[in-house]
């Protein structure tokens, strides 16, 4: 899926990608310029973890606070859960 130019990506921010028959994904830049993808729900209470903030490599959900990683999709901390991660490549 195409989602356009890195630059049209918020720092520490994240925007969304519907996706036809699928989950919908939010992509994220990091301070650094980093691109990462993660489906659009919080292992915990499925809260759009593109409305979260954006520190380093981790987004805090904006429901109750959990910390994943954009590296793994794994929760941070003493929560616990997995969001399944999505492969980006930058042209």
């Amino acid at each position: 899926l195409d989602i356009g130019p890195v630059d049209q990506l918020p720092a520490l921010g994240a925007r969304t990608l519907p996706v036809q028959g699928g989950e919908e994904i939010a992509i994220f830049r990091t301070a650094n310029g980093q691109v990462y993808a993660l489906i659009n729900k919080c292992p915990h209470k499925h809260g759009p973890l593109s409305q979260g903030i954006v520190h380093d490599t981790t987004v805090t959900c904006p429901l109750h606070n959990w910390r994943i990683s954009l590296l793994t999709g794994e929760a941070l901390g003493e929560d616990k859960g997995c969001v399944p991660v999505i492969p980006v490549k930058i042209d």
